[in-house]
């Protein structure tokens, strides 16, 4: 390679960093971000000041009507993740007519999956409380998730003991968009054993079987279950793709069949990186899915 052409590699490279800088600049734009609300009271025994915050990402653009509420929960192994890290979620939902919200919650080893299910309920109750003043609709809630967040997000949606035990009779969400769901079957998942490490998740899980089951999603699943956008990476990992399919099968067994989509090609992780993509498929789906109001120019 000549010096000449050297020199010009850091122009070349510069470019597409500076037209994401640019697009990301003008998706900011188009939304309200309020960050960092305290969904649990700082009066509260378990209140912890970092994973009890959630953002809400509005439209800028006056709405005709309430509109349709996005609350989007991160995976991360349930050991890992933050909402910071998901902000372009936010921001893409925002431009295109939706009140996102973006949470945290406690996450292993300071808690277990119960706890981390308790703690999106109380984000979930805390959207239905408040959202009306982001412009959002709290009759008109859905969950989505990917990865271990796309597990509780099923859970959240399909057990609604975890509402009453907050004193929620009836379930808030209206539907659920779950993007490579990790969690589904645990049960299933931790009497196998089959792959590697696969140890570690005892520690958000417990020991206890009777737990794995109670927090899986598939042992809940009814006729009346919310509707459910089901999309799966056709190079995900394997244990995902099973569970699943037989979320799909039990669903479908029941008449409630979720509207399932595989992605050809797609991994784990790139499950939720196309995410930063507003014309990607998974926005497609789901806009009509919770009936947004598209933006207007004016």
């Amino acid at each position: 390679m000549s010096f000449r052409r050297w020199l010009a590699l850091p122009a070349l490279l510069t470019l597409p960093l500076l037209l994401g800088v640019a697009n990301e600049y003008a998706t900011a734009r188009a939304s309200r971000r309020t960050a960092d609300l305290a969904y649990v009271p700082a009066t509260d025994t378990a209140y912890d000041a970092q994973r009890h915050r959630l953002d809400v990402y509005a439209p800028r653009t006056r709405p005709t009507a309430p509109r349709a509420v996005v609350v989007f929960i991160h995976g991360g192994s349930w050991n890992s993740g933050n909402k910071n890290f998901y902000s372009f979620i936010g921001r893409r939902l925002a431009k295109q007519g939706v009140v996102a919200v973006v949470i945290n919650y406690r996450l292993a080893p300071q808690v277990r999956v119960p706890q981390m299910a308790d703690d999106c309920v109380r984000a979930v109750l805390w959207v239905q409380a408040h959202i009306g003043e982001y412009g959002g609709d709290a009759q008109r809630i859905y969950l989505m998730g990917h990865s271990a967040g796309g597990g509780l997000a099923a859970l959240l949606a399909t057990d609604d003991a975890l509402f009453a035990r907050r004193g929620q009779l009836q379930n808030p969400v209206r539907g659920t968009i779950l993007d490579d769901p990790a969690g589904l079957d645990m049960y299933d998942y931790l009497q196998r054993m089959e792959y590697p490490n696969d140890a570690q998740y005892l520690v958000p899980f417990g020991p206890d079987s009777a737990g794995w089951r109670q927090v899986s999603a598939l042992y809940h699943l009814r006729a009346d279950s919310p509707p459910c956008l089901l999309f799966v990476g056709g190079k995900t990992y394997p244990s995902i793709r099973r569970s699943s399919e037989k979320f799909r099968q039990q669903l479908a067994a029941l008449g409630a069949p979720p509207v399932f989509t595989p992605m050809p090609g797609k991994t784990h992780v790139a499950m939720v990186l196309q995410l930063y993509w507003a014309d990607n498929l998974i926005y497609q789906r789901l806009l009509p899915f919770v009936g947004a109001e598209q933006p207007t120019t004016n």
